[in-house]
């Protein structure tokens, strides 16, 4: 009997298993100008009027599950100077995101990067121009080829940085 065992064995250890495919884990995509053309809508609304969208100057992000980001520049020349200074671009968020500790919701909104003395600041505003959130921005005195617009990786992972020009500000999801 110890024959049949062993033999019983080998058949066992030798059989071709079964191999499952696994697929790769999905990651956040960073989307383009070309990516958004379905997702940036050509007019916006904002306090109280409409601004055209500027598409070749957008960008995003498409996360794991499905759930985007995405922001514009606007043309915001029928705008008070007060409202133009701080309403640069159009930002739409499926998802909650966190701006240094300051947690924004789901929705629509005006944003900007403005100069506040010696300091830049980067604005949040409700789609009726109140102030929702200011946090601390930065200069990106290296980039070599500033876009408008652009959102791009941050060296920490899972952090993300909305480009205006060389100004930028850090944002990560929000659990």
């Amino acid at each position: 009997m110890s024959l049949l065992k062993f033999v019983l064995a080998c058949a066992l250890v030798t059989a071709p298993l079964p191999v499952f495919a696994q697929a790769a884990p999905a990651s956040t995509s960073i989307l383009h100008p070309g990516d958004l053309n379905k997702l940036v809508p050509d007019t916006v609304f904002f306090r109280g009027q409409t601004a055209t969208t500027q598409e070749r100057n957008s960008g995003g992000l498409k996360f794991a599950d499905g759930f985007y980001v995405v922001a514009a520049l606007v043309n915001n020349s029928g705008y008070s100077t007060g409202i133009q200074e701080k309403y640069q671009g159009y930002l739409l968020t499926e998802v909650p995101l966190d701006f240094a500790g300051h947690k924004l919701a789901p929705g629509a909104y005006g944003v900007g990067i403005v100069k506040s003395g010696n300091a830049l600041q980067f604005v949040v505003q409700d789609i009726s121009a109140h102030d929702l959130l200011t946090t601390d921005a930065a200069s990106d005195a290296k980039m070599r080829r500033p876009l408008p617009l652009q959102i791009i990786a941050s060296e920490k992972p899972g952090s993300y940085r909305l480009y205006l020009g060389r100004n930028y500000v850090e944002f990560t999801r929000a659990e």
